[in-house]
């Protein structure tokens, strides 16, 4: 149990520091788009997708380096190819939280709140899709990528 406690608290810092990386680049591409005259939810989705697409590589290198137990019996092309492709299902559930709090929560409200801009929406969209893409990531990452029995 102090090692998956420790294991979760290394992912913790590791995902702070891609959220950060993801957060930056999600809201500085949105809002050049917005500022070039890209409507609300495309360039949020547009700003998401960059910054996902950075921090995963990111997020890549240091999960396998400090995170989790390289399994030996897989490639590292291999081992790539999967956390890619895990992280492919999770930007697909950001992409639809961030589009339901974009484009179906945001308009219900936007009149009744109107201190509610188009770039807080799209921060606080980030945030809660972060969180939800957190817990996914973590479970299929142990699942698939680490080792199994006592060298984990």
């Amino acid at each position: 149990m102090k090692k998956l406690i420790e294991q979760i608290l290394k992912f913790g810092v590791v995902g702070i520091l891609c959220f950060g990386i993801d957060f930056l680049i999600t809201l500085v591409v949105a809002a050049i788009c917005r500022n070039l005259g890209m409507g609300t939810s495309p360039a949020a989705l547009f700003g998401a997708f960059w910054g996902f697409t950075i921090s995963v590589i990111v997020n890549y290198i240091l999960s396998m380096k400090f995170v989790f137990v390289r399994r030996e019996d897989m490639d590292r092309r291999k081992e790539f190819v999967i956390f890619v492709v895990l992280s492919l299902f999770g930007l697909a559930l950001n992409e639809l939280i961030i589009w339901v709090c974009v484009d179906v929560l945001y308009p219900m409200v936007a009149s009744a709140f109107a201190w509610l801009t188009a770039g807080l929406v799209t921060a606080a969209a980030k945030i809660v899709a972060t969180a939800i893409v957190m817990v996914y990531n973590f479970i299929t990452r142990k699942i698939f990528l680490e080792q199994k029995g006592e060298k984990a």
